[in-house]
């Protein structure tokens, strides 16, 4: 990443629990869930250009640039504000592609965030969150600012205060289909919902795991390795999987008995989004 870009985080998301509660009639999936913000993060570059034009600086084998959720962002904005301005955007994938942590919506979050301010938008939180449902379902989760309860197809967001903990979580290499999953014929889709806050460690269940690990058979064995060393479950549509402890030491201590062939990483639950004091109040 290029010098005189600034780097802002992009944190990733673990849902604590997703319950799948019914389906609307243009076929999205009505959720409640749980999102955790950890510090584990992707790395987004950016610097404002006066000419307008808005480019990416830093190729991705992994991401095509049609499908670079920073720069649809960028270009959203843009559009929607008329400003003058353009940017460099340069983005460092750290968190699983197709994982289910959240980490493209969180990339076209944090440009949202960013560009508001560098361009000196002056958004509303309103108008952020509108934008970034315009981008996808798990997005105002992460303009959001905070851990939160999410209902509807997860733009419905109640703050929520989280005790502190440490995750470990285990990266199955496989990139999973969230429509796939979705439009399986075995998902169940009439979960009852709990009734939230407070939220409770160990409360509800991951409605899309049955479905995954019957597909992904890594994401099964992945999980059960996991489920012998604390309360493991699935986060969003896979094929990540935790498990959440009260030390940084008791995660670090199970992942240190990770077998060979199995990757995972120890991360540290967030109180609030890192650019959280550049989100609007309002």
């Amino acid at each position: 990443m290029s010098a005189d870009l600034q780097r802002f985080p992009a944190p990733g998301k673990l849902n604590l629990f997703l319950h799948v509660v019914g389906r609307r009639d243009d076929g999205y999936h009505l959720l409640q869930t749980v999102f955790r913000l950890i510090d584990r993060a992707d790395q987004v570059g950016i610097r404002v250009r006066a000419d307008g034009n808005i480019l990416r600086t830093l190729e991705n084998a992994r991401i095509a640039e049609a499908d670079d959720l920073c720069l649809r962002a960028a270009r959203k904005l843009k559009e929607r504000t008329r400003t003058h301005f353009g940017a460099e955007i340069a983005l460092e994938k750290v968190l699983p592609i197709g994982g289910g942590m959240g980490g493209g919506s969180s990339d076209a979050a944090t440009a949202l965030i960013v560009l508001n301010r560098l361009w000196d938008l002056k958004l509303s939180r309103a108008e952020l969150l509108e934008l970034a449902l315009d981008l996808g379902a798990d997005v105002p989760a992460f303009v959001f600012g905070g851990n939160a309860l999410g209902e509807g197809i997860g733009e419905r967001l109640t703050a929520l205060t989280l005790p502190p903990a440490w995750y470990l979580v285990l990266t199955p290499q496989v990139a999973v289909s969230t429509k796939e999953i979705f439009t399986h014929r075995a998902l169940t889709r009439d979960s009852k919902t709990l009734k939230l806050p407070p939220f409770f460690a160990g409360q509800g269940r991951n409605d899309l795991e049955s479905v995954v690990c019957g597909l992904y058979p890594a994401v099964a064995e992945h999980l059960a390795w996991l489920r012998r060393h604390g309360d493991a479950r699935m986060t969003g549509s896979g094929g990540c999987v935790f498990a959440g402890y009260a030390s940084e030491s008791d995660a670090r201590s199970v992942l240190g008995q990770l077998p060979p062939h199995m990757k995972g990483f120890v991360t540290r639950g967030l109180e609030r989004h890192p650019l959280a004091d550049w989100i609007p109040d309002r």
